[in-house]
């Protein structure tokens, strides 16, 4: 009789819930808490009863702040419970000569984290549905959101845990990994803009958000929120007869809601990409860094990139930045200082994968890689190969320009302020023309003029360009403006006057 292949084995679902019991139970003990102290806070408050609307809201409001972050931090205590196994060489050999097979397993423990992600937030959420049965706010249709924006977002948080742990072969390389994805945009953006910063003329800030949907956290906190619209009604005092103006709440919504279902399919292809990787997954990698051969590259020189351009920027604050002229970087002093961070970098990851000090004669060649990605990344940003410094957005493209000059904000509408938009994309292309000038103007004017008097101005101008994507582009220029240039047409000293 032939044997049917089992996908699922149900004592290894119980062994999964009772052995990780502690998890769930004290998450779910904390998540009861909440409705506790909702229920005392409406009692001490004078049994006072909630509108279905004030409901909604407040589900709308947890779905929107608190769920995401709860989700990130639980999402992986499930995954490193259930995918424990495969760190240790004794387990993960024990387990795969279980007669289960691989999808069984895979199955198995997917279903047992999901459910142990499920328990606590649907103990949390039946008691919060009685204590609003009790006070009069229940609202179903704030409940369903709430329930399917819960299981989304566990889904797609518990999806990359488990890909995570596909990739590494140690248990703490599991959630180090995890953080980094979660928040990989935010960083990236963060350290490009700080190198950008010392070589693009009027470059000035710290974050631009470009890919912040590859930060899910951050990307959902920001996106998603509840959308409440209240009107002014009279209303009369029951005790006093007194008729008084109030907002009353009319309708909420659940702005962008749409994202969590995007990353719910992504969850749910993450746990596919899991299983190929499991499928190929050799039992001996457990202990190693990087299970996976073609992730180690990326994992050696992505640690150098990041170690290049932190360790840097470090490195040239602390040996050259007070003497250099000028607020921008000098590019070779910049080069050996992210050179030196770069091989911190890559000779760390290297000894971290070969489990050996001992790499330094067979890594020279991706070494001499590094370094010449340094120098180029610093040649590219110098001589503005990625269009940053000459970047001035089309009119079209925006939706709203912002304007700070002479210690004051100009705000200018496309359809109501066309003219003084194009006159205003004029002054910026003038002082990305001028940038030579710019730069040199305040030593230039401070040596040759004599005539104090001729030097005007020392001005900050600030260009804040919202895209209709919602990205802003933002430049800022400090320039001196003199009386003479101030007469010559063409210049940025006639144009800003």
């Amino acid at each position: 009789m032939r044997s049917k292949t089992s996908y699922f084995n149900a004592t290894l679902f119980r062994k999964n819930l009772t052995r990780f019991w502690p998890l769930w139970g004290l998450a779910s003990f904390g998540g009861a808490m909440f409705p506790l102290a909702m229920l005392l806070e409406l009692l001490h408050n004078g049994f006072q009863f909630w509108s279905p609307l004030e409901t909604r809201q407040a589900y709308y409001t947890v779905l929107s702040y608190g769920v995401p972050v709860i989700s990130i931090v639980y999402a992986i205590l499930c995954a490193m419970a259930v995918w424990n196994y495969l760190y240790n060489a004794r387990s993960v050999g024990m387990m795969h000569t279980l007669p289960i097979r691989r999808e069984g397993l895979f199955v198995t423990n997917v279903l047992s984290g999901l459910t142990m992600m499920a328990i606590p937030y649907a103990v949390t959420g039946v008691l919060l549905v009685l204590v609003s049965l009790l006070f009069g706010g229940f609202e179903p249709m704030g409940v369903l959101v709430t329930v399917l924006g819960v299981m989304g977002e566990s889904l797609f948080f518990f999806g990359l845990a488990t890909f995570c742990a596909f990739i590494v072969g140690n248990v703490f390389m599991l959630p180090a990994l995890y953080g980094l994805l979660n928040f990989i945009a935010v960083l990236t953006d963060f350290m490009v803009n700080l190198l950008a910063q010392g070589f693009c003329f009027g470059l000035n800030s710290s974050y631009s958000g470009t890919v912040e949907w590859l930060s899910p956290v951050v990307y959902l906190i920001q996106k998603i929120s509840p959308n409440s619209t209240y009107e002014t009604q009279w209303v009369t005092d029951r005790l006093g007869g007194q008729r008084y103006e109030t907002s009353v709440l009319t309708s909420v919504t659940l702005e962008n809601g749409w994202l969590i279902a995007a990353y719910a399919a992504v969850g749910a292809a993450l746990l596919g990409l899991a299983w190929l990787l499991y499928r190929r997954r050799r039992s001996e990698s457990a202990g190693d860094v990087v299970a996976v051969g073609w992730m180690k590259p990326v994992f050696r020189y992505g640690c150098a990139a990041y170690a290049a351009i932190l360790g840097g920027r470090l490195l040239y604050a602390l040996l050259w930045e007070s003497f250099q002229n000028g607020q921008y970087f000098a590019i070779l002093p910049m080069i050996l200082c992210m050179i030196a961070g770069g091989a911190v970098g890559y000779y760390a990851a290297s000894m971290l994968l070969a489990k050996t000090p001992r790499v330094f004669k067979t890594t020279w060649k991706g070494m001499l890689a590094v370094a010449l990605g340094c120098a180029a990344l610093c040649g590219a940003m110098k001589y503005d190969l990625f269009g940053v410094t000459r970047r001035v957005p089309a009119a079209d493209s925006v939706k709203l320009v912002n304007v700070y000059a002479a210690g004051s904000n100009y705000y200018l509408t496309p359809g109501q302020d066309d003219a003084l938009i194009e006159k205003v994309r004029a002054l910026h292309q003038t002082i990305i023309s001028d940038k030579d000038y710019a730069l040199t103007a305040a030593s230039a004017a401070s040596e040759a003029c004599t005539d104090r008097e001729a030097l005007y101005a020392y001005t900050t101008v600030r260009f804040t360009y919202t895209l209709n994507s919602g990205l802003k582009v933002e430049r800022q220029y400090d320039l001196y403006l003199t009386r003479d240039r101030m007469a010559q047409d063409g210049t940025y000293d006639n144009l800003l006057d």
